[in-house]
């Protein structure tokens, strides 16, 4: 990764079942302290890299539970964000595109060219959360 001048793409991922929206206080703050540790890792492997911006951004979500998961899955979504904030980007508003996904165990998938830090979350227990935050815009339509 030297010699990286962005940050993103930012990926990886964390060992645990994430908390819902609905969850309590205390648990939604462990669970978001946790999250904050997966890009400060990042930061702290790569030598080189870019700043925090207002630049628009993509974040891609892939929750691979041990077992069929309760609750609805967009619910994960928010305390991961919030979460994000000040480490991975500087305000949520700055993300035009979430995706989230849950890969249940009991449900075949197979990812086609899954990026390293993606195998690795792939080759992890369950459950394990993946996520990508990306500056890549080209799904846009130039004007």
């Amino acid at each position: 990764m030297a010699g990286q001048e962005t940050l993103y793409p930012l990926e990886f991922s964390i060992a645990g079942t994430p908390i819902s929206l609905q969850g309590s206080s205390k648990s939604k703050e462990r669970w978001k302290a946790t999250i904050k540790e997966g890009p400060r890792e990042r930061v702290r492997e790569t030598d080189e890299l870019g700043f925090l911006d207002r630049r628009p951004l993509a974040v891609t979500i892939y929750y691979f539970p041990a077992a069929p998961m309760e609750g609805d899955v967009d619910n994960i979504v928010k305390p991961i964000m919030d979460a994000l904030i000040s480490v991975a980007y500087m305000n949520d508003n700055d993300v035009e595109r979430v995706a989230v996904q849950k890969f249940e165990p009991q449900v075949d998938w197979d990812f086609a060219d899954p990026s390293d830090r993606l195998a690795a979350a792939l080759d992890a227990e369950p459950p394990v959360v993946y996520v990508r935050i990306d500056d890549d815009m080209s799904w846009r339509r130039l004007q």
